[in-house]
């Protein structure tokens, strides 16, 4: 379970979906090098030797990097660094820092080095793709392409009908970036992408990620939580689906589980929080849904916790 707000990490959730989709991913936004790279012979992510290349150089924060072993059609071997940037400001020390990993991995392993940005922040002006300098004739010139997501915004109509997940990952982060501060019309879009997602017809796992994916995104306070549960139950029932049964379970207990973080802290204060870590290890969301309601009645812990222990301390049946 998540203890940070999911909308404040997009870098996770980007994270996970380089990691199922990297393939779909070359291909969305950069195909003229997805054409040039022999799929057959598959890839490595080689996180642990990023980390070891760069971990003496940080340069602000990192948000999320991938060093991918490919290889071209052809046979040749290479290394690509994919540096995903989904901060909502823009970074000076940006530049420099893809050229330092960039350098450092040539450094390291004597091979080229593609580096590749995507930029998910929300100033439609900042676009770095170039870092060098001049000294006494000498000159360094870095250029890296870039994509910017924003700009998407313009194109929803190829986002709707394109079949690659990561369209539906790009409409999902806009659709994060857009409602931050309305959180109905969030919970409007959230419809919207899981209705798309049934009219697409995705394989059943692509369905799931997809979704955790979009849940992850646009997080909503747990009231709004519940309306938007009990229409996807709705539009499952109307279209005959049953794919996000696991989605809807994952859904309702961490709305649930917040609310109960709050209340306890609010409630009950450090004794109420140390009920915390048991009350965590509770699957069936309807004994949540019960303990969530018992805070404003109960008056210790002990009250509380006799909801989910009975006396004969035999655990609760999920």
């Amino acid at each position: 379970m998540t203890k940070k707000a999911p909308q404040t990490e997009y870098d996770s959730p980007w994270k996970q979906m380089l990691q199922l989709y990297f393939q779909d991913f070359m291909s969305f936004f950069f195909p003229q090098a997805h054409s040039e790279i022999d799929w057959s012979r598959g890839f490595i992510f080689l996180d642990q030797e990023l980390q070891q290349v760069v971990r003496d150089a940080e340069l602000g924060k990192r948000l999320i990097d991938k060093l991918v072993k490919i290889y071209r059609i052809g046979g040749e071997e290479e290394w690509l660094l994919i540096h995903v940037e989904v901060q909502s400001q823009e970074e000076t020390v940006f530049p420099k820092r893809m050229f330092v990993y960039n350098y450092r991995i040539f450094d390291r392993y004597d091979r080229s080095v593609a580096s590749l940005a995507i930029l998910g922040d929300e100033n439609i002006k900042w676009r770095p793709n170039q870092f060098g300098y001049e000294l006494f004739g000498c000159k360094v010139d870095f250029q890296f392409p870039v994509i910017k997501l924003l700009d998407y915004q313009q194109r929803l109509s190829e986002l709707e009908a394109s079949r690659n997940p990561f369209a539906t990952v790009v409409m999902a982060h806009l659709a994060a970036v857009q409602t931050r501060s309305n959180r109905l019309q969030r919970k409007q879009s959230k419809l919207a992408l899981v209705r798309r997602l049934y009219e697409q017809g995705f394989e059943r796992e692509a369905v799931i990620n997809l979704l955790a994916f979009i849940d992850w995104m646009l997080t909503l306070p747990l009231e709004l939580e519940q309306e938007f549960i009990r229409e996807v139950e709705q539009l499952e029932a109307q279209q005959r689906m049953q794919y996000v049964t696991s989605f809807e379970r994952i859904a309702r207990i961490e709305s649930l589980l917040k609310g109960i973080a709050l209340g306890l802290k609010l409630k009950f204060g450090i004794p109420g929080q140390d009920l915390l870590p048991e009350i965590e290890q509770i699957e069936d969301f309807r004994l949540l849904e019960s303990i969530l309601a018992a805070i404003e009645t109960a008056n210790t812990v002990d009250e509380l916790r006799s909801i989910y222990q009975p006396a004969d301390d035999t655990p609760p049946q999920n």
